[in-house]
């Protein structure tokens, strides 16, 4: 597919060497998820994130958490109007396309859960009002990890509603010299063709489309319920079962096939619940890819 080409071009501009992970960044975009991405200061999430909404040409909304952040400065608030009489709704940033939660771990819970119904139900209720997000709404957060200071923990309900959570992780000798060139100067990199909102809107119609056999919908069932039934796991929503097929869809049409496959679901499992699979206190990247993998071979494919 020509735009797809056109991304990953454009792509490797932004984030060289990292084409694994913008294109399931991609993926979750296409499956219509949130994704969290946990790393060290400095790494390229907020390059990540700038790329997408540039490439797509979509409002990009951003804020930075902190410990004295209110949910009323994400959300908005009711602001009286003189003339009027009356209280008026001044949306904040969280009304955007793309809303980067910047080091949403450096904020205490109470702050984060203004998050929980704009990811899940696209829309917020405010004083008995509800007001809808955009059609192509996505949240892209950012966390340090845990081990910094003044972090907080996100609460297992914040956790799942991140489709998909993943690390950037530093680039190879050959792709930071080439970012230490680019950097050496003030020249911002410039996308000349972008990608329209139509075809991402038609892709995600696309996917959705993909088909998903019973056989697939049970294996994904079983990797579920083995989770519920095994000690070693943290058990797995609904939601998670949701992601995991959506996500799925949206990875076999990345891959021009017609029909999801079980590789398919093995492939993506680690992104979309690793972060599920075990307490948000003990979570860690090598915890998370080892119960996964543990999950994958417990449960087989019929």
């Amino acid at each position: 597919m020509k735009e797809l080409e056109l991304f990953y071009k454009h792509g490797d501009k932004f984030l060289s060497g990292k084409k694994d992970k913008i294109e399931l960044a991609l993926c979750n975009l296409l499956a219509q998820g949130h994704t969290l991405i946990e790393d060290l200061p400095g790494v390229g999430k907020t390059t990540l994130v700038t790329f997408f909404s540039e490439v797509f040409d979509l409002k990009m909304s951003r804020t930075q958490f902190t410990n004295d952040l209110l949910p009323s400065d994400i959300i908005g608030n009711q602001v009286f109007n003189r003339k009027t009489s009356e209280f008026e709704f001044h949306q904040g940033p969280i009304f955007g396309e793309i809303f980067m939660a910047d080091e949403l771990n450096r904020a205490p819970p109470k702050t984060q859960s203004a998050l929980l119904q704009a990811m899940e139900e696209k829309s917020v209720t405010v004083d008995s009002q509800t007001f809808p997000m955009e059609r192509l709404f996505h949240v892209i957060a950012t966390q340090n990890p845990k081990s910094q200071i003044g972090t907080f923990e996100l609460p297992e309900s914040q956790l799942d509603r991140f489709s998909m959570k993943l690390e950037l992780g530093y680039p190879d000798e050959e792709n930071t010299i080439k970012l230490l060139k680019e950097k050496a100067t003030s020249t911002k990199i410039q996308i000349e063709e972008k990608i329209s909102k139509s075809w991402l809107l038609e892709s995600i119609s696309a996917c959705e489309a993909i088909e998903a056999s019973d056989a697939i919908l049970s294996y994904i069932f079983r990797l579920v319920d083995e989770s519920r039934n095994n000690s070693h796991f943290m058990p797995l929503s609904n939601r998670a079962a949701i992601d995991l097929l959506k996500s799925a869809k949206a990875w076999a049409w990345m891959n021009e096939e017609t029909h999801v496959f079980p590789e398919h679901v093995q492939h993506l499992l680690p992104y979309v619940v690793g972060h599920r699979l075990c307490h948000p206190s003990e979570g860690s990247a090598s915890l998370e890819k080892e119960l996964s993998v543990k999950l994958i071979g417990s449960v087989s494919v019929r």
